[in-house]
C-alpha cells in the first residue's frame, strides 16, 4: 500500500513538471507569435531585402611595344534602374511617368512588342481569351505564359498605333526597366546624359525608387580604327560561354572580352569587381572596384599606321592599272624573326560605293584567309630535296619542260638552260623543283613516262612544310588560328604542282612564320602579340613563345639563305625591298580562280602574287610576308599591275626609316 502511494506521488510530480513545461512552451510561442510578431516580421523582411550585387571594374589598359597607349577606359555617367523595392508593373509605369519629367529618352527603337507589353501591364485584356482557353488553363493544359502570349498575338495593332507619343515613350522605358535578368542593373540612359539631367534626377530620387546615377567604364581607342579589329571587343557574356565564365566567378551581366586581344587576355584585363549592398531599398557601396592589369603588345603603332596608309593608298592607285577589276584585297605581316614579335599586321579590302572606291579593314583575315602562294615556297621545297638526298649543294639541272603521261607539259616561266640550286631560286625555276620532286619519289625521269604512286614522297614534302610553318597552326596568341586548305588528292600532277606552290593554300601569317624561320637560321618561333603584362607598372608576366629547330642540317638552311639573297640581288626580286641593306626574299605567282558574279561558281582565271623577305640577310631585324589575291585578270596579254612591288617596297622602306 505504501509503495502505491509513493508511485502516485511521483506520477503527480511528473504531471506537474509536464504541465509547467507545456505552459512555458505555449507562453513562449504566444510571446513570439503575438507580442513580438511585428519585430520578427520586420527582421525577416530586412533579411529578405538585403541583397549584394557586384559591378564590373575598369579593364586594364593596352599599350604598344613602346608604351603608346592604345586602349583606355572612359568614365561615363549612366542612369540605372534596379527594382530594389519590388515595384509592381503599375508602380514601374507610374515611376516612368515621373522620370520623363527629368530626362530625355530616345525612344526611336521602340517596337510593337514593347508597346504590347506596356498595354497589357495596364489592361488585363481578358476578353482576348476564349472560355475554352480559360478552361485549358484551369486544367493545366496551358500555362499563364501561354495565356499572355495569346494576348500579345491578338492585340489589335491599329489600336496600339493610336497611342500618344508619351505613352510610346513610357512603353519603351517600361521595356528598358524590365529587359534582362531581374537582379542586374538596367541601363536606362548612357549616351549624352547631361549635367542638368543628372542634377534633376539626383534631386528627385524620392519620386524615382529604383533609379540611381552611377558611372561605368567604356573602352576608348586612342588611335581610332587603327588595329581596332585585332584589339577586339568588350560585351556581355555570350550564351555559349556562360558556363565557363560562371565557373570562374563572373556573373551574367559582367562585361568581358569577346574577341581577339580582349578575349585572349581577359584573365589579365578584367578588374576586381566593386560590391554593393542593397537593403531597405537603399544602395550602399561596400567595396571599390580595382582596375585590371595592363598589357603591352608587340605592335609598333606608328609602323602599323604607316602600313595601313600605304595599303589604302596603293589599293586605290592599283585600280587605275589594267585588268585589276577583281583585285580587291591585300594582306601583310611584319615580324621580328628572332623573337616572333608581330610588329605590324594589316589586311585591307576595296570596293566601289556610289561610284567611289572605299577601303575597309580585313586585318583578321591575315590569320584566316588563304591562297595558293606560288613560288615563295620553293625555299621549303628545295630543302626537302637536300634533306632526302635527292640533290646536294651546287646541284645542276637542265631547265627544260617536264612531260608525264596524260599530263600537259610543265615548264618554268621561260627556258632557263643549265641552272644550279642558287640560280634555280633566284630565277624561280619550276623545272628544278619538278625534277627534284621526282628524285625524292625515287623516280628516274624519262619523257612522257607513266607514274602511279607518289603518296609517300608527297607526305615527306607536307611533313617538312608543316615543320617550317606551312600547313600547320601558327600558335599565334589569339582565339583564331587558320591553317589554310590541305588537298586530299595525291596524283602525280598535283604532287608537282605542290612543290611550286600551286596546290595547298596558306595564310599570310603562315607565310610569315615560314620566312621568319629561314631568316632565323632554322629556328621557328611562334608569332605572338603579347609582349608583357604589368600590374601597377611592375612587370607581372613576360610572354615566352614556343621555339623549335627544324630538322635539317644548318648547311642546307644557309644554302637557301644564299639563294634568297641572290633573288634580291640578281633575280626576280630585284628592287622589291627598295634600297635597304642586304635584303633576302622570294617572289611568288600563282594561277587562281575567282567567282566573278557571286553565283557560287569559281569561273574566272586570275593571277595572285605573294612575297616573303627579310633584311639584313646576316642578322635580320625584320621579316615581311604579303599576299595579293587576284591581283589581275588573265586575259591573254602582258598588261599587269605592279601593286605588289610598289606596296612591298614602300612598306619595307617605311619600316627602315622608322627603325633608324
Amino acid at each position: 500500500m505504501r509503495k502505491i502511494k509513493i508511485i502516485n506521488r511521483k506520477i503527480d510530480r511528473i504531471k506537474k513538471i509536464i504541465y509547467i513545461v507545456i505552459t512555458i512552451f505555449i507562453g513562449g510561442v504566444g510571446y513570439l507569435s503575438i507580442i513580438k510578431n511585428d519585430y520578427y516580421l520586420k527582421l525577416l523582411d530586412n533579411i529578405n531585402n538585403t541583397t549584394y550585387l557586384t559591378k564590373s571594374a575598369p579593364r586594364g589598359r593596352i599599350f604598344d611595344r613602346f608604351g603608346n597607349l592604345l586602349v583606355d577606359n572612359k568614365l561615363t555617367p549612366v542612369l540605372y534602374y534596379l527594382n530594389t523595392t519590388k515595384n509592381s508593373s503599375i508602380d514601374e509605369i507610374n515611376i516612368a511617368k515621373e522620370l520623363i519629367k527629368f530626362v530625355n529618352i530616345d525612344y526611336s527603337k521602340v517596337t510593337m512588342r514593347n508597346i504590347k507589353d506596356y498595354y497589357l501591364a495596364i489592361n488585363d485584356c481578358n476578353y482576348l481569351i476564349t472560355d475554352l482557353e480559360w478552361q485549358m488553363l484551369n486544367n493545366r493544359k496551358i500555362t499563364n505564359k501561354d495565356i499572355y502570349n495569346i494576348k500579345i498575338e491578338r492585340l489589335d495593332e491599329n489600336v496600339l498605333n493610336n497611342l500618344s507619343e508619351e505613352e510610346k515613350l513610357i512603353a519603351y522605358l517600361y521595356y528598358l526597366m524590365n529587359n534582362g535578368y531581374s537582379y542586374e542593373f538596367k541601363t536606362i540612359k548612357k549616351d549624352n546624359l547631361t549635367d542638368k539631367e543628372i542634377s534633376n534626377i539626383s534631386e528627385n530620387l524620392d519620386l524615382l525608387p529604383g533609379f540611381f546615377i552611377d558611372y561605368c567604364y567604356e573602352r576608348v581607342y586612342l588611335y581610332n580604327d587603327t588595329f581596332k579589329s585585332i584589339l577586339g571587343n568588350v560585351s556581355k557574356i555570350a550564351l555559349e560561354d556562360k558556363e565557363y565564365y560562371l565557373n570562374n566567378g563572373y556573373i551574367l551581366n559582367d562585361l568581358v572580352g569577346t574577341s581577339f586581344i580582349e578575349k585572349q587576355y581577359e584573365k589579365y584585363l578584367h578588374g576586381e569587381k566593386g560590391r554593393y549592398k542593397i537593403e531597405g531599398g537603399k544602395i550602399e557601396k561596400v567595396k571599390d572596384s580595382m582596375i585590371g592589369k595592363d598589357i603591352y603588345l608587340t605592335i609598333d603603332i606608328k609602323l602599323q599606321q604607316e602600313v595601313d596608309k600605304i595599303l589604302e593608298t596603293e589599293l586605290i592607285n592599283a585600280k587605275n592599272d589594267p585588268n585589276t577589276e577583281l583585285f580587291n584585297s591585300v594582306y601583310v605581316v611584319i615580324k621580328e624573326p628572332k623573337t616572333g614579335d608581330i610588329l605590324a599586321m594589316s589586311g585591307k579590302g576595296i570596293k566601289k560605293v556610289d561610284n567611289k572606291y572605299v577601303v575597309y579593314d580585313l586585318t583578321p583575315e591575315v590569320i584566316t584567309n588563304s591562297m595558293t602562294p606560288g613560288s615563295v615556297v620553293k625555299g621549303a621545297s628545295i630543302m626537302v630535296g637536300y634533306k632526302e638526298g635527292a640533290i646536294d649543294i651546287g646541284e645542276k639541272i637542265i631547265d627544260d619542260c617536264v612531260k608525264l603521261y596524260n599530263i600537259p607539259k610543265k615548264c618554268s616561266w621561260k627556258r632557263l638552260g643549265v641552272v644550279n640550286d642558287i640560280k634555280a631560286l633566284s630565277l624561280s625555276s619550276n623545272v628544278f623543283q619538278f625534277k627534284t620532286a621526282l628524285k625524292v619519289a625515287k623516280i628516274d625521269y624519262k619523257y612522257n613516262m607513266k607514274i602511279d604512286n607518289v603518296s609517300e614522297a608527297f607526305s615527306k614534302y607536307r611533313d617538312f612544310f608543316k615543320s617550317i610553318g606551312l600547313g600547320s597552326k601558327t600558335e599565334i596568341d589569339l582565339p583564331i588560328d587558320g591553317i589554310g586548305e590541305i588537298g586530299t588528292n595525291n596524283s602525280p600532277d598535283l604532287y608537282l604542282n605542290y612543290v611550286i606552290g600551286q596546290y595547298d593554300t596558306y595564310t599570310t601569317m603562315q607565310l610569315s612564320e615560314y620566312i621568319s624561320t629561314i631568316a632565323n637560321y632554322g629556328i621557328k618561333v611562334s608569332p605572338h602579340l603579347l609582349l608583357e603584362v604589368k600590374d601597377n607598372n611592375i612587370t607581372y608576366l613576360k610572354y615566352t613563345p614556343n621555339k623549335t629547330k627544324i630538322n635539317i642540317d644548318d648547311k642546307y638552311i644557309n644554302r637557301v639563305r644564299i639563294g634568297f639573297n641572290e633573288v634580291m640581288k640578281s633575280g626576280l626580286g630585284r628592287n622589291f625591298m627598295g634600297n635597304v641593306l642586304s635584303p633576302s626574299g622570294k617572289t611568288g605567282t600563282s594561277v587562281t580562280f575567282y567567282d566573278s558574279n557571286n553565283d557560287g561558281v569559281i569561273d574566272t582565271p586570275t593571277v595572285s602574287n605573294a612575297f616573303v623577305g627579310y633584311y639584313p640577310s646576316d642578322n635580320p631585324k625584320m621579316s615581311i610576308a604579303l599576299t595579293f589575291p587576284n591581283i589581275m585578270r588573265i586575259n591573254g596579254n602582258d598588261n599587269r599591275s605592279y601593286a605588289n612591288k610598289t606596296i612591298t617596297k614602300k612598306i619595307v622602306e617605311a619600316f627602315d626609316k622608322l627603325s633608324e
